[in-house]
């Protein structure tokens, strides 16, 4: 598989520690990142309080939060084409 270097261009929490992000080449998706709260590490700690979690906001086309935590959008977007969950502009709902 080829990785698609992208960045997010917008980017929300939604319940269940998801992430709706749309990417820079036009493909969008919802992501479910609810994994971290199995992480130990001492910046994902935070994330695991779903209310810091909705504080994600885009820094340099990067989810991130406000402890500097941030997210590889084009990891992102390659496990949502992986998951075939990934949308673009044109798709049918």
């Amino acid at each position: 598989m080829t990785i698609k270097l992208v960045k997010a261009v917008r980017v929300k929490a939604v319940p269940g520690y998801k992430l709706d992000i749309a990417f820079s080449d036009g493909s969008f998706g919802v992501f479910d990142f609810s994994d971290i709260k199995t992480s130990r590490g001492e910046m994902a700690l935070p994330l695991h309080d779903e209310t810091f979690f909705a504080r994600v906001f885009l820094e340099e086309g990067a989810p991130t939060w406000p402890n500097g935590y941030d997210a590889d959008p084009s990891n992102i977007r390659m496990k949502l084409e992986a998951a075939g969950t990934l949308r673009t502009e044109g798709a049918a709902a």
